[in-house]
């Protein structure tokens, strides 16, 4: 266990930022506490110009106004349908774009307001957000890190905007590809980069979390994030699922979209230099992180903020591993899923009451005890173990997939209890009569509140031999590791290390259909 360290990082350049805002905002959005509060200092909805410093007060908002990090801004619309018409938005009073364009019936209610104002070439609308930026002195417009927008669209912006801001203003470029774009125009250009070059800390969004660290060194769809994970991401990606935190390594902005996510998830989202080579050896661990205004405070996190801050793995599936005895459906009641499984326990409660109509065909279930040892036979319990701290394979979900696979051939490689297995052949042949049968799953992680578990673990049929009878019940313990099953579990909160596999082997009848009857409650 690596020593207890607490790092606090004093901030000594006070600095800001903007991005670009996205219309579509995740529900409920949160500012810095008094950035909308006040009644707008104007009534205006927009003006079509700002011809002095008192006209741009009047329009922008300031987040965290009084201290240091002040950041005043304002949106802008352009209308290239109307002569390139620009509205200087009210930023007072209205937060988003898609805000300002329902309510002055420039877009219809309804309409898809996203692409045509983020991806589309021959867009109506150019909307970003102007800033002043203090450490540098200037006024900047940017766009949102996501927006699509050619070099043209960004020079009509510069230009419109030019002609009718009382100051020049700069433009920002908030992604590589806008920066591309931007190259070659011949405008003033200013980067985040010089706007924060001094800067080694930024609150973003402050706030607490408790949370494992999961360094990403560029997020792609081999990436698996976990939502109770504090994120070290070494790029700005445009959109992210929900987290409990999040710390950038490269200079970021308060109005990025990643950041409007965070207020509306209400977690921590910091700015830290070389965060990803700083917390180096924190990768995986369980810290807390406390995101201040001017400083931080990241340690590894202790036993008390764990039982505050419940893991995704602490909700335990149930089971009794004492009961050695194999069973026949007859002997089994509803109390007994914890021994055989819900699907033996269930089957057994039904052929005990005798539903009119209704005919379970006859079988017996090898309980969880069984599994559980032979897993621990073969040191396959040991491999769980490794998979589940194997950075890799809890992060990206292709390896993933790829060690199940290799993990389930194992099992069905595994060296079989002889005993068990003449226990097993005697009761086909004497209780089933050596008919054919159905080797079924019956885990403890299915069939639970909240959690059906249908179509997960595997199910071999028209099994009817000794040799095939105990193969198809190796195949029906591995599938407690299918992909699909570890993945639902993990959504559900279910604890991987606390799941078994029983095998129910039941006499085979012909049928004419099949199917699956869900109850409200299984």
């Amino acid at each position: 266990m690596k020593s207890k360290i607490s790092l606090i990082l004093i901030v000594l350049c006070f600095t800001f930022s903007v991005s670009a805002q996205m219309s579509r905002k995740p529900s409920p959005t949160r500012e810095p506490n008094g950035a909308m509060l006040k009644k707008p200092d104007s009534v205006k909805r927009s003006l079509p110009k700002i011809a002095s410093q008192e006209d741009f007060d009047r329009m922008a908002r300031v987040y965290h106004q009084g201290t240091p990090y002040a950041l005043p801004h304002a949106m802008f619309v352009i209308d290239r349908r109307f002569k390139n018409k620009i509205y200087y938005v009210n930023s007072q009073k209205y937060r988003f774009h898609k805000d300002f364009l329902l309510a002055n019936y420039l877009v219809a209610r309804g309409a898809d307001v996203f692409e045509p104002i983020y991806i589309q070439q021959d867009r109506r609308f150019i909307v970003g957000t102007i800033a002043w930026q203090k450490p540098v002195e200037k006024f900047t417009f940017e766009l949102w890190e996501g927006d699509l927008a050619n070099a043209d669209l960004i020079k009509l912006a510069y230009d419109t905007i030019n002609k009718t801001f009382f100051e020049k203003v700069a433009f920002k470029p908030n992604s590589i590809r806008q920066d591309e774009a931007s190259e070659t125009l011949g405008i003033n250009r200013i980067s985040a980069d010089e706007i924060q070059k001094s800067q080694e800390y930024l609150a973003l969004n402050t706030g607490k979390a408790v949370g494992r660290i999961h360094i990403i060194e560029k997020l792609d769809d081999t990436v698996e994030i976990g939502d109770n994970e504090i994120l070290i991401l070494k790029e700005l990606p445009i959109s992210l699922p929900q987290v409990r935190g999040i710390i950038v390594a490269k200079p970021s902005t308060p109005l990025s979209h990643v950041n409007i996510l965070a207020k509306g998830w209400g977690v921590p989202n910091v700015y830290i230099k070389d965060a990803d080579k700083l917390f180096k050896e924190y990768d995986t661990f369980w810290v807390s992180l406390d995101a201040k205004l001017t400083d931080y405070d990241l340690k590894r996190a202790d036993i008390e903020e764990l039982k505050k801050n419940p893991t995704t793995d602490e909700s335990a599936a149930p089971s009794d591993l004492s009961v050695t005895k194999i069973a026949s459906l007859r002997e089994m009641r509803k109390k007994d899923s914890i021994v055989y499984g819900s699907k033996s326990a269930n089957l057994g409660e039904m052929m005990n009451i005798k539903i009119p109509g209704v005919i379970v065909p006859d079988g017996f279930t090898v309980p969880f005890y069984w599994y559980d040892k032979f897993m621990k036979d073969n040191g396959f319990d040991q491999t769980v173990d490794a998979l589940l701290d194997d950075n890799n394979f809890v992060h990206n979900p292709r390896i993933r997939r790829q060690k199940l696979e290799e993990f389930r051939q194992k099992i069905q490689n595994g060296n079989f209890d002889e005993n068990l297995k003449t226990e097993i052949i005697q009761k086909w042949k004497t209780g089933l009569k050596g008919q054919g049968v159905f080797v079924r799953s019956s885990s403890n992680a299915e069939d639970l509140p909240n959690f059906s578990g249908a179509g997960l673990y595997s199910s071999v049929a028209n099994v009817k031999t000794e040799e095939k009878i105990v193969e198809a019940l190796k195949t029906v313990w591995a599938s407690l590791w299918n992909f699909e099953a570890y993945e639902a579990r993990v959504r559900n909160y279910v604890n991987q290390r606390t799941v078994y596999m029983s095998a129910l082997i039941q006499v085979g009848i012909n049928m004419d259909s099949g199917g699956v009857m869900f109850t409200k409650d299984p």
